[in-house]
């Protein structure tokens, strides 16, 4: 795997600049990016970074991010607290993405969009109120384990840790999710099959291919 040593700052700027030309698969006014990673890789954070991009350069977005999507706890946490294949496949509320993001955003779609469902918190809906995005604009979808649902994206980017720094990165107390990570690796392999690929072990010095 070859990758190119980069800032941060030139990263987001280069993925900016890609994005103002982005055109979509199926003809839908809205690209749509995901940016995958797993909680330790900070994905939310480089999606919030590449909308600054996008704004400054008169191009609107909007950012969401898989966890206002959880199911409700009593769903997702059924088999127990530390199921690894609810964990999964079952935690993130796929339909509700496909319902209130994608489907608005597909051919025909309006363009209203709900940016999230529930507070992962307080497991509580949080009634938030519908965005407007208007034609043109970027969905930035960011979350873990995106990659294996085939969403309609039109550019995904994955941020990669290695084994080690996923496990040094991660809380311990959720360290029984990192099989689920080694299983979407094999499975999925998100660093082979990703547009855009960041290398983030030392979040001081990324490294990138795309």
């Amino acid at each position: 795997m070859r990758l190119e040593a980069i800032t941060w700052d030139r990263l987001v700027d280069l993925l900016a600049e890609r994005l103002l030309d982005l055109g979509t698969a199926d003809g839908a006014p809205w690209p749509r990016v995901a940016l995958d990673g797993a909680p330790a890789a900070r994905p939310g954070d480089l999606a919030e970074r590449v909308a600054e991009a996008l704004r400054v350069r008169g191009r609107p977005s909007l950012v969401i991010g898989t966890d206002g999507f959880l199911r409700p706890a009593s769903v997702r946490l059924e088999y127990g607290h530390q199921d690894l294949e609810s964990y999964y496949s079952g935690w993130y509320d796929t339909g509700a993405l496909w319902r209130e993001v994608f489907d608005p955003l597909g051919p025909g779609g309006s363009g209203r969009v709900l940016p999230d469902l529930r507070d992962p918190v307080t497991d509580r809906a949080t009634r938030s109120p519908y965005v407007e995005l208007p034609p043109g604009g970027v969905l930035l979808l960011h979350g873990p384990l995106l990659l294996h649902h085939w969403f309609p994206f039109d550019l995904t980017v994955h941020v990669l840790l290695s084994p080690g720094a996923l496990r040094r990165r991660t809380p311990e107390a959720e360290h029984w999710t990192l099989p689920a990570f080694e299983r979407y690796e094999r499975e999925t392999d998100p660093a082979g099959t990703a547009d855009v690929l960041v290398r983030a072990d030392d979040p001081r010095h990324p490294a990138w291919r795309g």
